[in-house]
């Protein structure tokens, strides 16, 4: 699902109302990130089966009035580079602006699927009013209300029909490791010591994405595809907007990846950017190594990494199962370590439990502890429990009555499975159903 919806165009026309309506309405999942907005500006929407994010770059604008030209055409110039359509917003009550017309320049001079969508038309009049928008010359003019929602209907279906089919990777059963995490922690230099082991052993292929770097990585035992996310072509003229731009970056690389290795800077602690990445690993259900780089340069005793993993353990709170390597690229400190760790987390992605076993291990353990009894006095009984033949591991307990587990034996349950079948670094999911 590696397709991105931009919403630009300039303040106030209602940019952060449509896009709380494409992603509310739709029931979809909206990040509560700190660190990366201090608003809600990215989330996944899906219309008629198709799932794709939505990214509100106004959200990004900050500035007085005067830096918000430049602003908005950075704006503009990177929904451009990164984003599959973009949703042009335009004010039919105010009309036409000076600031809309110089966007529609940009706009119209990248090979980009644009629609213009012009907001506040709540009456007959105002679609009228709208009809002035073709000046742009960026053909037809999608009216809505975003209040309302009048109009956002026929816009969805229009979205949904610009958008590249998924593409799926070719998977030829080789596993796909991604070094994701902020600027500056080290991802390029890790993902070259990594490398460096021994030039001949690394094929470099052109990326599947429009920017990472593949490279087959095969030696020690290991053969897998390192997907670099670091050095992402350098920008002419660097115009990004940091935050904005990993938030992109890093959905793109995740979804394509089987485990991620998330670096984190040592001397910097787990922030809420890294919090935020953590999520969409997990949403996306993905395998997760911590690698807390710069290890060489923390002044230490006997407990210093202990202390630090307790930390990152309680923010990551509840997937707390994942394996914490504290590596220096600088002085080649345990660098295999991060690999060994990532495909570990790779087979344990990959691991079936057959229904037999699951059952004569669990059952016993649920009669021992069974789930409190429903707030309507009935007693929930657990009956018999399956893994699914996924991508990644579900389980399914048929029980009477499914709706009434609570969220604490869910959690009870899951760490069970934890501790007795190792799926240390992978987000499970468990469902409860009417047998």
């Amino acid at each position: 699902m590696g397709n991105i919806v931009a919403i630009v165009g300039r303040p106030n026309v209602g940019k952060s109302t449509i896009f709380n309506r494409l992603v509310k309405s739709r029931q979809a999942i909206v990040e509560e990130t700190a660190g990366v907005t201090r608003d809600r500006h990215y989330g996944i929407s899906d219309w008629n089966g198709k799932s794709f994010h939505l990214i509100d770059t106004g959200g990004y604008v900050v500035g007085s009035e005067d830096e918000f030209e430049s602003e908005i055409r950075k704006q503009a110039k990177l929904a451009i580079e990164e984003a599959d359509v973009i949703l042009f917003v335009v004010d039919a009550f105010d009309g036409m602006h000076v600031l809309d017309e110089e966007v529609g320049n940009i706009l119209r001079q990248s090979k980009r699927e644009v629609l213009v969508v012009a907001n506040k038309v709540d009456n007959n009049e105002r679609i009228v009013m709208a009809q002035e928008f073709y000046a742009l010359g960026l053909g037809e003019i999608y009216p809505i209300s975003a209040i309302n929602g009048s109009g956002t209907g026929e816009l969805l279906d229009e979205v949904v029909k610009l958008l590249p089919d998924a593409f799926d990777i070719e998977d030829d059963g080789i596993p796909r490791f991604t070094v994701v995490g902020r600027p500056n922690v080290g991802k390029s230099s890790i993902v070259n010591a990594f490398l460096g082991v021994d030039r001949n052993i690394v094929t470099a292929t052109a990326g599947t994405t429009r920017d990472a770097i593949d490279t087959r990585f095969n030696a020690f035992n290991m053969d897998f595809i390192l997907v670099d996310t670091a050095g992402i072509r350098k920008k002419s003229k660097v115009f990004e907007n940091i935050e904005f731009y990993s938030v992109m970056r890093a959905i793109r690389a995740i979804e394509e990846s089987d485990v991620v290795l998330l670096l984190v800077d040592a001397t910097q602690g787990f922030e809420a950017q890294d919090i935020n990445i953590l999520r969409l690993v997990v949403k996306n259900k993905k395998g997760l190594v911590i690698v807390v780089n710069k290890w060489d340069l923390v002044e230490k005793d006997s407990n210093t990494h202990l202390e630090f993993e307790q930390q990152i353990r309680e923010k990551m709170a509840p997937f707390v199962d994942v394996p914490i390597v504290f590596t220096s690229v600088i002085q080649k400190q345990r660098i295999f370590k991060a690999l060994e760790l990532a495909y570990e987390v790779y087979e344990n992605r990959k691991r079936q439990i057959t229904t037999s076993v699951l059952n004569e291990t669990l059952l016993p353990i649920i009669q021992a502890s069974p789930p409190p009894t429903a707030s309507r006095g009935h007693y929930i009984k657990i009956k018999y429990i399956t893994q699914l033949k996924t991508a990644t591991p579900q389980f399914i307990f048929f029980c009477n009555f499914p709706n009434d587990v609570k969220d604490s034996y869910s959690r009870f349950l899951e760490n069970k499975i934890r501790e007795l079948f190792n799926f240390r670094g992978v987000p499970i999911q468990l469902h409860f159903r009417q047998k």
